[in-house]
C-alpha cells in the first residue's frame, strides 16, 4: 500500500512455530482527508487464529516466541502528512534558534537539495538526486550564485571531499572527481559499480574516516525483512580506491547520517526505525558504530526490544535470538533522521565543540508530527548526553502544515552551520552573532 493513501486497515495474522500456516483477514476503508493533509490509520492484530492455539502456551512479553508457542500483539499505526506550503517571504522570522544565533537564507530555487559538502576554498556543493546534479554555491560579493558542477548523474546523493578529491555516491556506484586549483572539476572516475539495488532505501551516503578509508551507508531494501543481500542494512568500508570492500557494521535499517567524533574518532550514526509499528515505536536510534557490530534490525529495536511482528518462519531461531548492540540514545519514532555532523568550527560558543547536529526530515507514520527540525546532541568526554532543539519552526498551523524539511548539514570554513531543505529547495545558514561565550 502506498503510505500516502488515506486508508484504515485491520489485519490479523498468526505467529506460530509449529509450521502450520495461519489465517488472516484484511478489511480496508477510505478515511477522510483534511485541508490537503493526508491522514489514515493502520491496525495490526498479531494473534492466534487457529483452533490448536487454545491449547498452546503463548508469550506476550519481550521474549521471542519459542517452539510450539504463539505470540499475540496489537499495533495501531497512523499516517499523517502535514500540508506542504511554500517558503514564506518572512521565513527567517518564523524559524527559531538559541539566543545569540541568527538564520539567513543562503540560496533558493534548489528543489530536492540534499547532502552538503564544503571544499577547502569554502565552495559549497549540494547534491540533487532527482535532477542528477551537484550544484556549486560560490560567493560573488554579497550574493551566492548557484551553478551546476556535475550533471547527468541520476540518483547522486552522498558526497564527501577529502585531499582535493570529491567522492559521490549514487544507488549502485561511487565516483571520484578531482577538484582543480581554480575550483573546476576534472573527469569523473568510477571506483565502485556494484552496490546493492535500492529497494525501499536507495539513497547512499558516504564519508571518509580518520583512518583514510571510505565508508558507505547502504539502507535496507524493505521495511523489515530477512535481507537476501548481506550488504543491505549495513555500513561498508573500503580503501579510497573502492576495493576490496567489506561489511563494517550491520543491522542498521537506514543510517543515512553518520560522522566521527572530533576527539575520540568514534563513529556515530542515527538509524531510521521500522514503519507501521505504532506512533511511538520503534524510536530513532543514536548508535556508536563499531567494526563487527550488529545493531538489531530487523529482529530487535530500541533497548533490545524484540520485533514480535517479524515473520519468524523466515529465519532460524539462532538468527532471531542473537545478541545485538542497543543504542546510546533514542529519539521520537518516525522523526526520520537524515544528515548528522559534528561541529568542528570556531564560530559557535565553546560548549558547542564536540556536539553533533542532526537534521530530522519529519514524520509521516504517526498521528502527531515529529521531527521537521535540526537538533543538537550534547557530548561530554566523548559520550552523548541528550538531544536539544536547535533550529525549529518548520511546522506551522499547530503542526498541520510544514514550510520545510531539513535534510543535509555541513559546517562552513567560517564555522556557520548550513541546512538544506529538500521540500522547498532552500539552503539556510545559521551563524552565531551573540557575545563571546567561553
Amino acid at each position: 500500500m502506498d503510505p500516502r493513501d488515506s486508508m484504515s486497515i485491520s489485519y490479523e495474522r498468526v505467529h506460530q512455530r509449529t509450521g502450520e500456516p495461519g489465517r488472516g483477514t484484511a478489511i480496508a476503508r477510505r478515511g477522510p482527508t483534511m485541508n490537503s493533509t493526508a491522514a489514515s490509520m493502520l491496525i495490526l492484530l498479531v494473534s492466534c487464529a487457529l483452533p490448536a492455539c487454545t491449547a498452546t502456551p503463548s508469550t506476550t512479553n519481550n521474549a521471542p516466541p519459542g517452539a510450539g508457542q504463539t505470540s499475540s500483539d496489537t499495533v495501531v499505526a497512523h499516517t499523517f502528512f502535514p500540508e506542504h506550503r511554500q517558503t514564506p517571504d518572512d521565513v527567517t522570522r518564523l524559524l527559531h534558534v538559541p539566543n545569540g544565533f541568527v538564520v539567513d537564507v543562503l540560496a533558493t530555487g534548489l528543489s530536492g537539495a540534499r547532502m552538503l559538502a564544503v571544499a577547502d576554498d569554502g565552495t559549497v556543493f549540494v547534491t540533487r538526486p532527482s535532477q542528477g546534479q551537484v550544484i556549486r554555491l560560490r560567493a560573488d560579493g554579497d550574493t551566492v550564485e548557484p551553478s551546476p558542477a556535475i550533471e547527468g548523474l541520476p540518483g547522486v546523493h552522498g558526497i564527501a571531499i577529502h585531499d582535493g578529491l570529491m567522492y559521490l555516491a549514487t544507488t549502485k556506484s561511487v565516483y571520484v572527481v578531482d577538484i582543480n586549483p581554480d575550483g573546476s572539476l576534472g573527469e569523473r572516475r568510477t571506483i565502485v559499480s556494484d552496490l546493492p539495488d535500492g529497494g525501499q532505501h536507495a539513497a547512499r551516503t558516504i564519508g571518509i574516516g580518520p583512518d583514510d578509508m571510505l565508508y558507505i551507508s547502504v539502507g535496507s531494501d524493505c521495511n523489515a525483512c530477512a535481507e537476501p543481500d548481506g550488504e543491505h542494512a549495513t555500513i561498508l568500508r573500503a580503501p579510497l580506491n573502492g576495493w576490496p570492500r567489506r561489511v563494517y557494521a550491520r543491522g542498521l535499517r537506514n543510517t543515512i547520517g553518520f560522522d566521527w567524533h572530533p576527539e575520540s574518532h568514534d563513529l556515530w550514526g542515527m538509524d531510521n526505525g521500522i514503519d507501521y509499528m505504532g506512533d511511538d515505536d520503534p524510536p530513532e536510534e543514536l548508535n556508536r558504530i563499531t567494526e563487527g557490530g550488529d545493531y538489531g534490525w530487523p529482529f530487535r529495536w530500541g533497548k533490545n526490544r524484540v520485533n514480535r511482528l517479524f515473520d519468524r518462519m523466515k529465519v532460524s531461531d539462532a538468527e532471531f535470538k542473537k545478541p545485538t548492540t542497543p543504542p546510546f540514545l533514542t529519539y521520537a519514532a518516525h522523526a526520520a533522521p537524515i544528515a548528522m555532523v559534528f561541529y568542528n568550527g570556531s564560530q559557535f560558543p565553546a560548549e558547542y565543540q564536540g556536539s553533533a547536529f542532526v537534521a530530522f526530515h519529519g514524520s509521516w507514520n504517526r498521528a502527531s508530527p515529529a521531527g521537521y527540525k535540526v537538533v543538537r546532541i550534547t557530548f561530554t568526554k566523548g559520550e552523548p548526553e541528550q538531544f536539544e532543539d536547535f533550529l525549529t519552526g518548520f511546522l506551522v498551523n499547530d503542526g498541520r502544515a510544514q514550510i520545510g524539511r531539513p535534510a543535509g548539514l555541513a559546517v562552513t570554513r567560517e564555522g556557520a552551520l548550513l541546512v538544506s531543505d529538500d521540500s522547498n529547495g532552500v539552503i539556510y545558514r545559521v551563524r552565531y552573532e551573540g557575545p563571546p561565550r567561553f
